[in-house]
């Protein structure tokens, strides 16, 4: 964990126990460490919860929670255990709470947990992209996409790439094609093993890999230096994303590009991150590649068509998308192992500020 790490960088004269509680990992080590007294504990929500759910976990002096990029941990679907964690901790506890947006549910969010907040705006979405730039090439269909994203990938400014699919087996395919046509590429998702993952992001700092094929759960996060390009193949479904994505480039001062990937299904996707960063993004074309029909027909949504059947989504229609995690019920005890330092005994107070 990146966060884990930076604790244990920033906190080396301090002497401060870590453990990091993450999913895809052995559950027995996990027990281990949550036997031993920590001072500081990074977890994710789904797994803390299954660990609070055994009585493994006791927040009684807890002092301080931290939720980090809270906006993706909700599009993910971790109100509830964010909420569940929230309450197993005390009344006292000062509550800081990270995201690169806040409205809507996060806002929704905040305002529940946090009492008489302070908000902090670090930078602006224009200010903080300052050293990346932005860019589109329209696409024709997929084929069209794969000429061009190799076209990219073979330039001569570019040192390591971040490229971002829609789904897990698309970065496992898009991955392997890029790997059989030479380039050193990787996949990075949510179905690989938490070492998998890990071995891969280490192969990535080291530069034995070159180009990274992830998605958006599996990247967030990812702070490597010598990313110089990030390459939306597939456009997210939620423009927020976007921001998260291309954050992955132009780190600490260096400059970046980031580079869009735009087929005839995602102009509402585009429009929605357009309106969301306030800009619109430049057009590009590539002498050779360019598209097979201009913007404003490919932009254009194409007619409906009634067959004369009736929408399962329509008048007496139930079907609801998306994805709500399931979770156990609610123990009757918390007693576990772990203990957060009591400032308020010995009347000393740390406090420590990270970002990853």
């Amino acid at each position: 964990a990146q966060i884990l790490d930076a604790v244990k960088r920033y906190g080396k004269c301090a002497p401060l126990r870590t453990g990091a509680i993450v999913g895809g990992a052995p559950y027995p080590a996990q027990e281990k460490l949550l036997r031993e007294k920590l001072d500081i504990l990074v977890a994710t929500p789904g797994r803390l919860i299954d660990h609070m759910e055994r009585g493994r976990v006791d927040f009684s002096r807890v002092e301080l929670l931290v939720l980090d990029e809270a906006d993706r941990m909700l599009d993910m679907g971790f109100i509830e255990p964010v909420e569940l964690i929230s309450k197993a901790t005390p009344n006292t506890r000062q509550t800081l709470l990270f995201s690169a947006t806040l409205e809507g549910k996060v806002l929704s969010l905040a305002q529940r947990l946090l009492k008489n907040p302070a908000r902090i705006q670090v930078a602006r979405t224009q200010e903080k992209h300052a050293y990346i730039t932005q860019h589109i090439h329209q696409a024709d269909d997929v084929r069209h996409k794969r000429r061009l994203l190799n076209h990219i990938l073979c330039t001569r400014e570019l040192t390591q790439a971040i490229v971002f699919t829609s789904t897990k087996r698309a970065a496992d395919d898009l991955a392997q094609d890029l790997s059989t046509d030479g380039h050193a590429c990787a996949a990075l998702h949510g179905d690989m093993k938490q070492s998998a993952r890990n071995r891969t992001v280490q192969r990535l700092r080291q530069g034995s890999v070159k180009i990274l094929v992830a998605t958006d759960v599996a990247a967030r996060g990812l702070d490597i230096k010598g990313v110089s390009h990030v390459i939306n193949f597939d456009l997210p479904m939620v423009a927020e994303d976007y921001v998260h994505r291309i954050g992955r480039t132009g780190r600490g001062g260096a400059f970046g590009a980031a580079v869009s990937l735009v087929g005839p299904q995602d102009w509402g996707k585009l429009g929605g991150i357009e309106r969301l960063t306030g800009a619109r993004l430049e057009r590009k074309v590539l002498p050779g590649l360019e598209p097979s029909v201009p913007e404003a027909n490919a932009s254009r949504p194409a007619p409906r068509r009634n067959h004369g059947h009736k929408s399962a989504a329509g008048k007496g229609g139930n079907f609801k998308g998306g994805f709500k995690p399931a979770f156990g019920k609610k123990s009757g005890s918390n007693k576990g192992r772990f203990h957060a330092p009591s400032s308020a005994r010995s009347g000393n107070r740390r406090s420590a500020d990270w970002r990853a």
